[in-house]
């Protein structure tokens, strides 16, 4: 039965096998068959591989990256390569304590490779070990392959060894035994030079043992000055720390307080900008009331306007009416005057009637006593008078008419005077109207004008509005930007103030370093070039890296010479000032890395010494401080930067964290601005911003003047254009209530003339009539004297003969003639008297009418008084309320400017809060400043004497603490510190490293003559182990080679049913390391060696070979990789039979594609590829056979 067998075998990843698969083995005989090229072999390799196989030649590969699968048509490469054997051990044969026992081995493209026990990690060492003498490991028999019978049938004998040692079972004691020889090997060469270095040292130990009493003896003195100089400096750490606590609190409080106050100062700020916005918004409100003061003013002016324009109304009105009572007047007069003559002429009517009744009368006395002397004549006579009478009847008539004739003409006379009085006034009223008309007309054209300059004005007067208010805002704009530049300007002087009286003051400096800069300024200690930080620049970019950089040496003193220092150091012991670190420039230099080869390097900023600016007559002092220090961006590069430089660089970051040669950090926060570099850059900077502040306020404050001079000039071109369209609207209501009037006016005068027209017509018919009237009666005229010329010529022909009757008859005829004629003439006078009469009735009812007409426009312009007087009054009232609202917003509009004023005021007052505050802020920021550098400089000086406590004598403050001794004299400990110092100094310079180099060369040496011993009795053990190993395994391997050679006789006789065969030592003297010869016979053969078999032969003779080794040392498990492909067919059953036969002691897996193998095997994987990729496929041939 196997005690042990493979039970599985996982790849992932080897060769051809991409995916992950496991074969399961049974303990039985196992085929794994395939055509050429599929991959079958490689299974067998990955076995090799996983048991340790370092030869990528061994494994069919021309490098070991070639086992990971590489890559195929639809399946890209992989980075790494995993086989895993599982082998059974519940025999517990292996020295672990699980039943199955898993060796896995894995390998990546990188070349790194990992090995795996029960899935710890192990070394291939390890692996090597246990397999040893199992016939698994690398040198074993597990694994037959082509490799192996080639190495079986090799020329060379001594190559067939490593089988036989293998077999023999003393693989391990051989490891042993060479392990045993390097080690004896190892042990020569360490006595050789143990023997070298013991022979030098020899020579050191008299020199070292002088050397190391004058030592010793320094350091008796050196250790009391140390103790005595540790105990000073840690009482003077103690006054230290105590100030440091002091300044602590007062550090810690004026920060508070300082917070507090610049948390108040903000406070401050937002009420200023508080006050502010809310000084824009009440200067708003002004501006808005202010625009409604303009607008009722405005309403205010053109009600005033509209009243003077009323009262003007009224005033023409009233000159209207005073024209029209003077026109009255004129024609009450003229009526008065048609009604006298009316009255004369009634009155002259009555007259005339009297005179006309007397004549009658007479005239009827004279007819009586014609009648009687008629009576008293005959027919003759009574015809003549009868003619007499018809004359002078003819002749009444005649004068009748004659006296029309002449009241027509003074009628006429009188219509004439009329109508060239009305034609006159006509041509008066047409002048006056066409006067009014083309006045009517120009006013028009001007008030035209006027509107179109009044809209034009108005338009100009919006965009003024709006430009004047951009102005405005602007100029508030800049006036505010100008307050805060302005403050902005004053914070920059007090704080470039606080920082000068700093740097004046040496704040931040030690006490020594102020006292002997005072001197120096004082004129008694001489060359005094100032302080390192005084005599170095450096951009802001690198103040905080040089600053860390420079360390405490910033607060060293620049001197010319030794003696300028010496000078120095006497004035600060004479008045126990201090100390402080002198620099002479004649006595100093130093050199710079050669950074070459850190060019390329990230991050590399360059050499401190480079970064900085001085006088180049310091280049010794700065090439000493900052020529060794580099200056790195950030502190991962420098840590990167240390590293591939061995840690020999001295590093500082940007940010002040420092790496020191030897790898040790120093870092962590720093306060900022609070170096020295720092306050020299801020003054600059801060300088150079308050100019640029400077100039800025002064563009500002010119931009205010202008912006206020063009908000002025704009107010005032407004304000212009105001009194202007004003104007333009008084000009208009004016004109308005001027062409109204006129208006008016030409309506009346129109009428006038209208009435004037009439009047002349009427009077231009009149005259006609007149004028046809006269004509008629003058006609009537003529032919009544006409015929009473013919009566009297009849009369008188018939009155021939009688004189007297005639005569007396003619007296009463001419008397009679003449008081018609008189009855005539007053009948026309009063005919004439009469029609002039009614003409004066109608000239008088025309004035009336016309009167009336005045009348009525009278009461018209009395009405329309009384609408304007009372529109005046309603405007007077709206004034009055205009007025009221006017002084209701001039009120608004002052109490709004008072709270303007109060707001105003409020912010001045803030304002001077805050100009208070920002110098308390100073005052603190400045107390602050002193306790900060205070701090700084007790840090510092604290820092300084640590810093001596550990770079003189490696000593951290604890440690320190820990050997201080009490004082009982500050003055006595120092005066024993000068006589320690001398003494030392008598001893010269002594070699302080001779004691522990006498010791330890004389401990060395001591040493090393132990160790030569030691090493010479491990010599004699190592020999003594080889010797009993060697005849160990000689006596093992002569028991086992003749075991494995009588195997091997029966194996191969069985195999080749026949023959006989002999293993041969060819040396009998040297067992362990001759060759091994292999004589064999074949039946019906002589006996030969094997490189005159065939090839078929001779692979059967490594077969049986290996089996002989496998029936006297079994292993596990054997893998066969086409070992029998020589073999004809009939070998090929011998073989397979034979296996078959040994299964029962070892599991076998054999790669083959001969016919007569795969019979026999129990079960069957078949191994196929496709597109480079190898696939398995698993076949009972028990269950496929049932």
């Amino acid at each position: 039965m196997l005690s042990m067998y493979l039970k599985a075998l996982e790849i992932q990843g080897f060769k051809s096998f991409p995916e992950k698969i496991r074969l399961s083995f049974e303990k039985s005989i196992t085929a794994i068959v395939g055509p050429n090229g599929s991959g079958k072999s490689n299974i067998s390799d990955a076995i090799s591989w996983v048991m340790g196989e370092q030869s990528s030649k061994a494994l069919r590969g021309s490098k070991m990256e070639d086992v990971i699968f590489g890559g195929a048509e639809l399946r890209s490469q992989l980075g790494f390569a995993q086989v895993s054997l599982v082998i059974d051990n519940s025999a517990g044969i292996f020295n672990v304590d699980t039943p199955e026992l898993m060796i896995t081995r894995r390998y990546y493209r990188s070349g790194e490779s990992e090995y795996f026990i029960n899935k710890t990690s192990v070394r291939l060492k390890d692996i090597n070990e246990m397999l040893m003498d199992t016939g698994l490991g690398r040198d074993g028999y597990s694994v037959i392959g082509q490799g192996k019978v080639d190495a079986i049938l090799a020329a060379k004998s001594e190559d067939r060894r490593e089988v036989f040692e293998e077999a023999a079972g003393i693989s391990k004691i051989r490891y042993r035994k060479e392990e045993s020889e390097r080690k004896l090997l190892k042990t020569d060469e360490n006595l050789l030079r143990i023997n070298d270095k013991i022979a030098e040292l020899e020579l050191q130990i008299g020199p070292l043992k002088a050397q190391a009493e004058t030592a010793k003896k320094y350091l008796v003195y050196r250790d009391e000055l140390r103790g005595l100089e540790i105990s000073l400096w840690m009482e003077a750490l103690d006054k230290l720390r105590s100030q440091t606590t002091k300044i602590g609190v007062d550090y810690d409080f004026t920060s508070r307080q300082l917070d507090e106050q610049k948390r108040n100062l903000e406070a401050l700020y937002e009420k200023t900008g508080e006050y502010s916005e809310r000084i824009k918004d009440k200067d708003l409100e002004v501006e808005k009331i202010r625009v409604e003061i303009s607008a009722i003013d405005a309403k205010n002016a053109d009600c005033d306007n509209e009243i003077a324009v009323l009262k003007a109304n009224l005033r023409n009105n009233q000159e209207s009416m005073k024209q029209l009572n003077t026109e009255l007047a004129e024609r009450d007069i003229k009526d008065q005057n048609l009604k006298n003559q009316i009255a004369l002429r009634r009155q002259k009517i009555n007259e005339i009637e009297k005179a006309i009744a007397f004549i009658t009368e007479q005239k009827s006395g004279i007819l009586l006593e014609n009648e009687e002397v008629s009576g008293h004549a005959g027919r003759r006579e009574k015809e003549i008078n009868e003619l007499i009478s018809a004359s002078a009847v003819s002749e009444s008539d005649a004068a009748a008419f004659a006296a029309r004739c002449d009241a027509h003409r003074k009628s006429l006379a009188e219509i004439r005077q009329r109508s060239e009085s009305n034609s006159a006034e006509l041509k008066k009223a047409e002048e006056r109207l066409r006067d009014e008309q083309e006045l009517f007309l120009n006013r028009t054209n001007e008030l035209s004008r006027l509107k179109e300059e009044s809209e034009s004005a108005q338009n100009r007067i919006k965009g003024q509005e709006i430009k004047t208010e951009g102005r405005r805002k602007r100029a508030a704009e800049i006036n505010e930007a100008c307050r805060k530049g302005q403050m902005e300007q004053n914070a920059l002087s007090d704080r470039i103030s606080l920082l000068n009286d700093m740097k004046r003051d040496y704040e931040g400096f030690s006490k020594a370093v102020r006292l002997v800069m005072e001197e120096k300024n004082k004129g008694t200690l001489k060359n005094i070039k100032g302080t390192v930080a005084e005599l170095v620049k450096t951009s802001d970019r690198y103040t905080v890296a040089i600053e860390t950089a420079l360390g405490s040496s910033m607060q060293s003193i620049v001197v010319d010479r030794e003696e300028d220092g010496k000078s120095a150091i006497t004035m600060l012991k004479r008045r126990d000032g201090g100390r402080a670190t002198f620099l002479p420039i004649s006595a100093i230099s130093g050199r710079t890395l050669d950074i070459r080869s850190l060019n390329d390097e990230k991050g590399v900023e360059g050499i401190a010494v480079k970064l900085v600016d001085y006088d180049h007559k310091y280049d010794g002092i700065f090439m000493n401080l900052l020529g060794r220090t580099l200056i790195v961006d950030t502190l991962d590069n420098a840590i990167r930067i240390s590293r591939k430089h061995s840690g020999r660089l001295r590093m500082v970051t940007l940010d002040g964290q420092v790496i020191n040669p030897g790898g040790s950090m120093t870092g962590g926060s720093a306060v900022g601005n609070a170096g020295i570099l720092s306050r020299t850059n801020e003054i600059v900077r801060l300088q150079e911003r308050l100019t640029s502040l400077n100039e800025e306020n002064k563009k500002l404050n010119l931009k205010y003047l202008d912006a206020q001079r063009d908000l002025n000039s704009a107010a005032f071109e407004l304000e212009a254009m105001n009194e202007e369209y004003r104007s333009l609207r008084d000009e208009i209501l004016k004109l308005e209530s001027e062409m109204a009037q006129r208006g008016i006016l030409i309506e009346s005068l129109k009428e006038n003339c209208a009435s004037y027209r009439a009047v002349d017509e009427e009077i231009k018919a009149r005259i006609d009539s007149s004028m046809h009237e006269i004509a008629a009666a003058e006609e009537k005229m003529r032919l009544n004297m006409k015929n009473a010329e013919d009566l009297k010529a009849k009369a008188a022909g018939l009155t021939q003969g009688h004189e007297a009757l005639h005569k007396k008859l003619s007296d009463i005829a001419d008397r009679l003639s003449a008081l018609r004629q008189e009855e005539a003439s007053k009948n026309a006078e009063r005919e004439a008297n009469c029609e002039a009469m009614e003409e004066l009735s109608r000239l008088s009812e025309d004035f009336m009418q016309e009167k009336e007409r005045k009348n009525i426009s009278m009461r018209s312009l009395m009405a329309k008084n009384e609408e304007i007087e009372a529109e005046i009054s309603e405007k007077e009232r709206l004034i009055y309320q205009i007025k009221a609202e006017a002084n209701l917003e001039k009120e608004r509009l002052s109490q709004t400017v008072g709270e303007k004023l109060e707001l105003e005021a409020g912010r001045n007052k803030t304002e001077k809060l805050t100009q208070e505050k920002s110098k308390e802020i100073m005052e603190l920021e400045r107390e602050f400043s002193r306790l900060e550098q205070k701090k700084l400089a007790a840090e510092l000086e604290e820092k300084q004497i640590v810093d001596k406590l550990w770079d003189i004598y490696e000593l951290s403050r604890s440690a320190a603490q820990r050997i201080r001794q009490p004082l009982d004299s500050i003055s006595k400990a120092q005066k024993r510190i000068a006589d320690l110092k001398r003494d030392i100094a008598k001893l010269g310079t002594p070699n302080l490293g001779a004691i522990e180099e006498f010791e330890r060369v004389n401990s060395r040496y001591t040493y090393l003559s132990e160790q030569r011993d030691d090493i010479q009795k491990a010599k004699t053990d190592l020999e003594r182990i080889i010797r009993e190993i060697t005849g160990e395994m000689r006596t093992i391997f002569a028991r086992e080679f003749q075991i494995v050679n009588q195997s091997f006789r029966e194996t191969f006789t069985e195999l080749f049913e026949g023959g006989r065969a002999e293993l041969l030592l060819e040396d009998e003297n040297d067992i362990l390391n001759c060759g091994i010869e292999i004589k064999v016979q074949p039946p019906g053969k002589t006996l030969r060696t094997l490189s005159l078999l065939s090839g078929g032969e001779r692979a059967f003779v490594a077969i049986a070979l290996h089996f002989a080794i496998l029936k006297v040392r079994p292993t596990p498990f054997c893998v066969l990789d086409e070992i029998e492909t020589a073999l004809d067919e009939k070998n090929v059953d011998r073989f397979a039979k034979y296996m078959r036969k040994m299964a029962d002691k070892t599991q076998f897996l054999i790669i083959t594609h001969r016919r007569g193998t795969m019979e026999e095997a129990d079960v069957l994987y078949g191994v196929t590829m496709q597109h480079g990729i190898s696939k398995v496929l698993y076949i009972d041939l028990e269950d496929a056979l049932a």
